[in-house]
């Protein structure tokens, strides 16, 4: 019987068997951008056929692989999973565009890669066996740590590359002991058996740190965040993009796929630890963002008190937080990847991004200033743009559970203003410095392109989020429900 989703997950491979016999530069990017923009449109049947009344997961397909040890290949997607794989299948094609003019070398090989990524990631999302999770969540560094080490801007990319690797595969190994003994605990790595598993709550405590400590590294939170700043900074404008857009996601996802419904007492244990870790990320991920002079810092160390706002959201443990973390989670993806382009923008004409060197880009670069503008405003949660929905959200579920949380994560929306629009009065006001900036041009016909497509998926997701939500609430509802039982019952 033909599936939906297990057709979507391998037809990057389909593309990657053809890419090996084309030998034309233009050909192979004018292909890659081509296969991968029908892939995203593939992906959206999976949203349009969609059953948003239903918390089960959907298209699923089940195969006993290793018959002998009780070891499935099982896929299917909920209100969770659906948007991380339509996110993963629309950026691809945006870094295909992105990459377009930029990428000399090796082209071919570095579209094999990001279609290896989005292959990695598509499974990462759908999977509902943890051993496959494990896998596949660590096979995404490799075409990663290649993208940065190869193409990367800098000197500094190969130590980059290490940075990002080192660090989450050390993360992770903590939750691979802790998949090995739930295997030899129960017999199963299946999701929706280990589901309704009633786990001692001493092992409950154990697990839940293992797989924390692979998730946060992910995040990141601190002080697991160092890599993060490294890597963006080295790595090509693309692979900046996937890794705000989408692999920053994959510590979030795994706590609310893994973590809350399969330890919950452990999650009700450790919130409190997790919410002042996450505050503390939050302000010091800030105002460091203030004191860098690198384009690329000031946008990382966003990220990575975007990524722990998101964390709030999601222990708060109510339906509204972790429904408008999903939300902002989305928001992110794309308000952030398209903040990086616009670095990405400024390094391909300038090959620099040293904060000093730039302003009065409002003289000659207008459309580019207004696009600047519009993101900076999505950054800071503007009303309007799909940040602040997700972040209203997410501080309305906080507030319900400790209101000193919910008014010390409402200084991101301060600290984030204060950074966000230093940013752009530094780069767009002020005097041209005419010894730097000698070459004026404003933005192509390309980039033209992808910065309204973004604009516009920002400004629909502010105005009309019910479309996203409605997908969402039946799986948070019975997942905040799932856990109220455990809870009371254990």
């Amino acid at each position: 019987m033909f599936n939906l989703l297990l057709f979507l997950i391998f037809l990057p491979i389909f593309g990657i068997l053809i890419l090996f016999f084309l030998k034309n530069e233009k050909t192979i990017k004018n292909f890659s951008i081509f296969y991968s923009f029908l892939i995203f449109i593939i992906s959206l049947a999976l949203w349009i056929l969609f059953d948003k009344s239903s918390s089960e997961f959907q298209f699923a397909f089940i195969y006993n692989w290793l018959t002998n040890y009780n070891m499935y290949f099982s896929i299917g997607i909920d209100g969770i999973s659906l948007f991380f794989i339509i996110a993963t299948t629309f950026l691809i094609p945006i870094c295909f565009l992105a990459s377009y003019e930029i990428i000399q070398k090796n082209i071919k090989d570095y579209c094999i890669l990001f279609f290896f990524l989005e292959f990695f990631l598509l499974i990462t999302f759908s999977t509902l066996d943890l051993i496959i999770f494990y896998i596949f969540f660590e096979s995404v560094l490799i075409p990663m740590f290649l993208i940065i080490g190869i193409w990367g801007s800098r000197e500094r990319k190969i130590k980059a590359s290490y940075y990002l690797f080192i660090y989450t595969l050390a993360g992770s190994l903590f939750m691979f002991i802790a998949i090995i003994h739930i295997y030899i605990t129960t017999g199963t790595t299946l999701y929706i058996l280990l589901y309704n598993y009633n786990f001692d709550i001493f092992y409950q405590k154990l697990y839940w740190l293992a797989f924390f400590l692979s998730f946060a590294v992910k995040v990141p939170m601190l002080p697991f965040h160092i890599w993060l700043p490294e890597a963006h900074v080295e790595a090509p404008t693309a692979g900046s993009v996937i890794l705000a857009g989408i692999l920053l996601k994959l510590g979030s996802y795994g706590l609310i796929r893994f973590s809350l419904p399969l330890f919950p007492k452990a999650t009700v244990f450790f919130t409190p630890f997790v919410l002042v870790l996450c505050i503390i990320s939050i302000i010091y991920a800030s105002i460091t963002a203030i004191r860098q002079t690198d384009l690329k810092r000031i946008i990382a160390y966003a990220s990575v008190a975007h990524m722990n706002m998101i964390l709030v959201g999601l222990f708060s443990l109510t339906i509204e937080g972790i429904e408008g973390s999903l939300l902002q989670m989305l928001s992110h993806s794309i308000v952030a990847s398209a903040l990086f382009l616009c670095i990405g923008i400024l390094y391909d004409r300038y090959h620099s991004r040293y904060l000093s060197y730039y302003s009065g880009l409002a003289h000659t670069m207008p459309i580019y200033s207004i696009f600047f503008l519009f993101y900076i405003f999505a950054n800071i949660s503007i009303p309007g743009t799909s940040s602040f929905v997700g972040e209203l959200l997410i501080l309305a579920g906080i507030f319900q559970e400790n209101t000193i949380v919910a008014f010390l994560s409402g200084t991101s929306m301060v600290l984030g203003g204060a950074y966000s629009l230093l940013l752009y009065n530094r780069v767009c006001y002020g005097n041209i410095q005419s010894n730097f900036l000698n070459v004026f041009y404003d933005i192509s016909y390309r980039e033209f392109l992808i910065h309204i497509i973004l604009i516009f998926i920002t400004l629909f997701m502010g105005i009309y989020p019910k479309i996203f939500l409605s997908c969402m609430h039946e799986t948070i509802y019975r997942l905040v429900s799932h856990m109220e039982i455990s809870i009371y019952y254990l």
